[in-house]
């Protein structure tokens, strides 16, 4: 196995179309759970120029006008008119209502019984991971790649760099040795320009980022850009045209700046989109729950955990798991007590992560937040399946 590498990880803003598509999904997720925490929901997106298509499928007490939930989200984002306006947009709909007795049961009360009534309605091999490069237990260089982006629309809304798009992406590129992060190799990042008719010099692209982007991101980093370390701003100048004018965007084509930037495994399907019901989200927040705790409590360095569900089962047909020759007693032995600790049923993971309640304990709005702030480690959201209060138990 190769353990002297670079590799990289790409993360994209708020206004990427394809992660505004994730956003616009989920800010359905959440409107119907504001109403009825109950609801069973999936929403999907596609956004191209001034053209919005939305599909839903819902079973819901909850009433939610679906073109305007996306309306207000396209409008927080801020795209200059002739790049997208959300007020003229043609907007085509896709909406299926399903009979309301395919509500989920309440997890809260429901005993053995019930939870084994609580089946995943479609099949799937989700996966879970965790490694020591950070302090939230993450890649370094997804985390790196998303604390840019972070920072570029942090920016742009505080009007310190007023001339960029909503619309720009980020790279990072980490070199390392014996499988640990020594240098950081490259920093990309492509920006759209807000201003076409009186656009920034090149040496003030790099400036502002410099100053405003990259020097703020890795004061706090673990490893800081040496003089060997290659930035690349712009490479092709300033973009003139940004967002769906230019690129079109679909739900869940960000899987890996979702997850960990492919440095692990991750499930080919979305995140965004699918209420607590749906197992190809809430298994990907429970194996990483798993894997968490298992590093957390200093089992091994590295961890992956593999669930696969099958259609009307409750609980996973297959669990795997992996320290990849990092961990400190044998994986059969970590996989037992993984087993012992955790319980993988739907209803159960709905359950103990709180899934349908995280909405309403957020002032309605939870899911909508993931997207661009991320799924997994620094956040600043407060994610239960980040939190590491399994240690104690998976030491015995």
């Amino acid at each position: 196995m190769i353990k002297d590498f670079v590799f990289t990880s790409q993360s994209v803003t708020e206004g990427h179309p394809d992660r505004l598509c994730d956003t616009v999904s989920d800010a359905i997720v959440d409107a119907y759970l504001r109403q009825d925490s109950a609801s069973r929901i999936t929403a999907e997106c596609a956004i191209s120029k001034n053209v919005l298509f939305l599909a839903a499928r819902y079973a819901s007490d909850a009433v939610v006008d679906i073109p305007e939930v996306a309306r207000s989200i396209i409008k927080q984002v801020g795209y200059r008119p002739c790049d997208f306006n959300a007020d003229d947009c043609t907007v085509v709909t896709s909406l299926i209502e399903q009979s309301k007795t395919v509500r989920e049961i309440s997890v809260s009360s429901a005993d053995d019984e019930e939870m084994e009534r609580i089946t995943a309605s479609h099949q799937t091999t989700v996966f879970g991971f965790a490694c020591r490069h950070t302090p939230e237990l993450m890649p370094l260089p997804i985390t790196l790649a998303n604390r840019l982006t972070r920072q570029l629309t942090k920016v742009r809304r505080e009007c310190d760099i007023d001339y960029l798009s909503p619309d720009c992406t980020s790279q990072v590129g980490v070199e390392f040795v014996d499988d640990r992060p020594i240098r950081i190799d490259s920093i990309t990042i492509i920006t759209g320009c807000d201003n076409p008719e009186s656009p920034p010099t090149f040496e003030c692209i790099e400036e502002d980022l410099r100053h405003h982007v990259i020097n703020p991101v890795f004061q706090q980093a673990p490893i800081k850009p040496d003089n060997m370390t290659r930035v690349i701003i712009n490479p092709n100048g300033p973009f003139m045209r940004s967002g769906p004018a230019v690129h079109s965007g679909m739900t869940g084509r960000k899987t890996d700046s979702d997850t960990y930037g492919s440095f692990a495994r991750h499930c080919g399907s979305a995140l965004s989109g699918k209420g607590p019901s749906r197992i190809d989200r809430v298994g990907a927040y429970a194996a990483r729950y798993a894997a968490k705790n298992i590093v957390a409590a200093g089992l091994a360095e590295q961890c992956e955990v593999q669930l696969s569900y099958s259609i009307g089962l409750p609980g996973p047909v297959s669990v795997f798991l992996t320290t990849k020759g990092t961990g400190v007693i044998d994986d059969v032995d970590i996989r037992k007590r993984l087993l012992k600790h955790f319980d993988f049923r739907l209803g159960a993971i709905i359950r103990d992560l709180k899934l349908r309640e995280m909405t309403k304990k957020q002032d309605g709005v939870f899911y909508q937040k993931l997207p661009v702030n991320g799924h997994f480690g620094e956040t600043g959201l407060p994610l239960p399946w980040e939190q590491t209060d399994k240690i104690e138990l998976l030491m015995d």
